[in-house]
């Protein structure tokens, strides 16, 4: 596949699951804190994304 496909889906889905962890814990969809863990969850996303298309 294509490394740019496989990193823009791994922040697709990092920051859509990282944005929704909060919700799971009695929080608000639009909060301060899910902006954060989408943030860390892009960035965990993009992380893992560039594993997969360089291994």
């Amino acid at each position: 596949m294509n490394s740019k496909f496989l990193i823009f889906l791994g922040m697709f889905i990092g920051s859509s699951l990282g944005g929704y962890l909060p919700v799971l814990f009695g929080g608000d969809m639009i909060s301060y804190i899910s902006v954060l863990t989408s943030g860390i969850g892009a960035i965990i996303g993009i992380f893992i994304g560039y594993k997969l298309s360089s291994g």
